[in-house]
């Protein structure tokens, strides 16, 4: 019993964090559709830079030597390229459709593991990654069914890109948990993805749009999000096995398809809910084939 409720807390913790990257990535299409893409992802970075700072002096970290500096800024550069690609995809795609399509990003990492890391890779992870991939062809095909939608099938593509960055960001993940706290990862992903996206604006002479009012309150409810669900899933995942939350994450799919019913007025289609399952299922498959515990799979920590 008593250890019944010890998992119920971290639990319930996880699904709020889920919940609530979902919400800020809605949060983040509208705001994109409204000031442009770029411009959101620039104030949503300057505001989450703002809020890092804060807390990094509030709590008093350590400011990390030249080896971890690399590696959060090798991050933040991956992180960057990977918000640009999907965040530009859900402005094309209905907002399910894209995060069912990003849940292929685990299988990838396996294979980014066995690259980067010398990981093995067992006969049952390559049968749970043909199932992805199996997965992937069903929700694509849904785009090339009697309309073609170039703009969608481009959307698609951008997903598909940006979960690769995703799974390098994955292996990344792994490596920056024994050196860093959440509070310095989240201060200088964000502060890294703010020099990216200014020296973006240098290059190319594009000075960002100052938000009205109402796009402001998009831009703060965005970063804090990104803040409150990043802090709730590393302390769930602080107090209970990784095996045992990650099929949490993905109740992602089931918050995109109620919040893009209801805010964008998005469909969800049979296809979307057939390859989605599909590419859990693998996931799932290949999370349990591998005998050390998996990577930590966060939904659109962008």
């Amino acid at each position: 019993m008593a250890a019944s409720r010890s998992f119920a807390i971290p639990f319930a913790v996880c699904c709020l964090g889920v919940a609530l990257f979902s919400v800020m990535d809605a949060t983040m299409k509208g705001l994109s559709l409204s000031i442009g893409l770029f411009n959101a992802l620039f104030w949503r970075a300057t505001a989450g830079s703002l809020l890092g700072l804060a807390l990094m002096l509030l709590t008093r970290q350590r400011w990390p030597n030249r080896a971890v500096l690399r590696l959060h800024l090798l991050r933040g550069v991956v992180v960057a390229a990977m918000a640009s690609l999907f965040f530009w995809a859900i402005m094309r795609l209905p907002l399910a459709e894209a995060i069912a399509l990003s849940f292929i990003a685990p299988l990838i990492a396996l294979y980014l593991a066995a690259l980067l890391l010398k990981e093995r890779i067992g006969r049952q992870a390559v049968g749970a990654s043909l199932l992805g991939l199996v997965g992937v062809g069903i929700i694509l095909s849904g785009q090339m069914r009697g309309d073609y939608d170039l703009n969608a099938l481009l959307g698609a593509g951008a997903v598909l890109l940006s979960a690769v960055l995703f799974a390098w960001n994955l292996i990344l993940q792994r490596q920056q948990a024994q050196l860093a706290s959440p509070i310095e990862v989240a201060f200088f992903q964000h502060v890294v993805m703010l020099g990216v996206f200014a020296l973006f604006a240098a290059i190319v002479r594009w000075p960002p749009i100052v938000p009205e009012a109402a796009s402001w309150a998009l831009v703060l409810l965005a970063a804090t999000l990104a803040f409150t669900s990043l802090a709730a899933l590393a302390w769930a995942y602080a107090r209970a096995e990784a095996q045992a939350l990650i099929p949490v994450e993905y109740t992602a799919f089931i918050w995109a398809a109620i919040i893009g019913w209801l805010v964008f007025g998005d469909r969800l289609t049979l296809s979307t809910a057939a390859g989605a399952t599909l590419i859990v299922a693998g996931c799932l498959i290949a999370a349990r084939a591998r005998p050390a515990e998996p990577p930590h799979v966060e939904p659109s920590i962008a």
